[in-house]
């Protein structure tokens, strides 16, 4: 029997019947000539089409009102559109390589506002629902690879909630997000674009260690490009409960996100002399660490194995798989000044990866999470890792072609564990388009990881995101659970220690 959010998706596919694809012509669309959009893709915009890599970014976003689908409509030529990738087509031509096309959009193909019951019993799950039959709907690609969904359902975070999905060959997750809040103005002054928080520039080598300093990011650089070359021939994680190779034909992806107080990771921030960054490594560390040792513990007792309280095996390897943007995104302003004025702005994927250990385990201090975490992420900071697996990418593309390097750059993360990210978001309350937001929870399907947590900051708070093949993890709330109570015990660990007041 379908759920009720796939029925909705069926009564609104219903109403649409489906269009042959047009493309613009001579003049060009939305201020940008035709002649420019025709060009092939990046490399890594193709390999996202291929079928072991075919990702697509989802980002809900909470209103604090009820959505007007008209008012949306309006303002999304004027916006979102101005970027050329959202009113483009990827066709093939006469030799079987894509390129963009400028089309004609028509937005009542892309803005889905299905027909819901205001007075349904769980809004929270039906949105959760409606999101995981997302997962299996397939794009349609005789539009631009975009769609969003009104969902105007009362929940326990928002009165409305809109659901973005965007095939990922139109741009890498920053540079995509960061398009997003260019859409977006203060709730304070709707004039204003939002601040967001710059990123820290990496320290130089002190005076009369640069040679030292330089060898060691040559070392460094070295070894992880290595260790990722092993990755993709044979160096496999351990198989644990959160490891999965999933299907395309068989999974259905399961979106649950968790809020927690962003000043209290700052709390925990302020008092290790760490980084936001190394504090949420640091609670999923410790989050995935009691979730596994449960799990294992599970099935000891299964087999009526002594108690115990570290049931964890020994000498495991967990990895997560980091997509890093090699090339600084644009930043809202250019973004929002190419929306507005016709302006270029630098786009695309232009990624590398990193791959972060974590070394799962039972700790008595949990703040030994945290400088765990630190002391592997300042290790990173100080490789070249991204850029040496970007043009490792890149030169595999062009020396076996699209297929064949895919299956290699697929290898990779399906010998890793799980994906992480985290983004930083607005500092202040911003409106999309006239309704303010609630919260703003990116997330992604289609990865081969079963597991992929992002955090996204926004005003006092920080939302996980977990992105989950439901066939692995079954119970992915228990995980969201572990999540949050790791955090309050990383709090009251540094509370107990005097390191940091509780008012603080």
């Amino acid at each position: 029997m379908d759920t009720a959010a796939e029925a909705a998706l069926l009564r609104w596919r219903k109403k649409k019947a489906l269009k042959p694809i047009q493309t613009a012509a001579g003049d060009g669309l939305n201020g940008v000539g035709a002649a420019e959009l025709e060009e092939p893709l990046s490399p890594a915009a193709r390999l996202f089409h291929e079928p072991d890599f075919n990702v697509h970014i989802i980002a809900e976003i909470g209103s604090k009102i009820p959505i007007n689908p008209h008012t949306v409509k309006d303002k999304l030529p004027h916006s979102l559109l101005k970027q050329p990738r959202f009113s483009s087509l990827q066709v093939k031509d006469e030799n079987g390589n894509m390129k963009w096309v400028p089309t004609k959009v028509d937005l009542e193909r892309h803005v889905i506002v299905p027909d819901l019951d205001p007075n349904m019993d769980s809004p929270d799950k039906f949105v959760e629902d409606y999101i995981a039959d997302l997962s299996k709907v397939p794009v349609d690609f005789s539009k631009p690879l975009w769609d969003l969904h009104l969902l105007n359902v009362r929940t326990s975070q928002a009165a409305a909630v809109g659901v973005l999905r965007i095939h990922h060959s139109l741009g890498d997750g920053m540079s995509l997000m960061s398009l997003l809040l260019a859409c977006t103005r203060k709730a304070s002054d709707p004039a204003a674009l939002p601040t967001i928080p710059a990123a820290k520039k990496p320290d130089f080598a002190p005076a009369g260690k640069g040679y030292w300093w330089g060898l060691r990011l040559i070392w460094n650089t070295v070894v992880d490009v290595f260790m990722f070359l092993l990755t993709t021939l044979f160096l496999k994680d351990t198989e644990t409960p959160v490891k999965g190779v999933p299907t395309p034909e068989s999974v259905r992806w399961r979106f649950i996100h968790r809020t927690v107080s962003l000043d209290d990771i700052k709390l925990v921030k302020n008092a290790l002399n760490a980084t936001i960054n190394d504090v949420m490594m640091g609670i999923t560390l410790a989050a995935l660490s009691r979730y596994l040792n449960r799990k294992y513990g599970e099935r000891k007792r299964a087999r009526g194995s002594a108690e115990k309280k570290n049931h964890l095996p020994k000498n495991m390897r967990l990895r997560s798989t980091l997509l890093v943007n090699t090339r600084p995104s644009a930043g809202i302003h250019a973004l929002a000044e190419m929306m507005e004025k016709g302006t270029e702005a630098k786009w695309g994927n232009h990624i590398g990866y990193v791959l972060l250990p974590f070394p799962v385990a039972v700790r008595d201090d949990p703040l030994d999470y945290v400088r765990t975490a630190k002391a592997i992420i300042d290790r990173k900071k100080h490789s070249l890792e991204a850029i040496g697996t970007s043009y490792i990418a890149d030169f595999f593309v062009k020396l076996l072609g699209i297929k064949a390097a895919a299956i290699l750059f697929h290898r990779a993360p399906t010998f890793t564990t799980m994906g992480f990210s985290n983004l930083v978001g607005p500092v202040e309350e911003v409106c999309f388009y006239g309704h303010p937001l609630a919260y703003l929870a990116p997330g992604c399907f289609g990865q081969p990881h079963a597991l992929m947590i992002n955090c996204q900051s926004y005003i006092n708070k920080m939302t996980l995101i977990l992105s989950i093949d439901e066939n692995t993890i079954p119970d992915s709330h228990d995980l969201c659970d572990d999540i949050e109570e790791s955090l309050k015990l990383i709090k009251e660990a540094v509370i107990v220690k005097g390191l940091a007041k509780r008012d603080a």
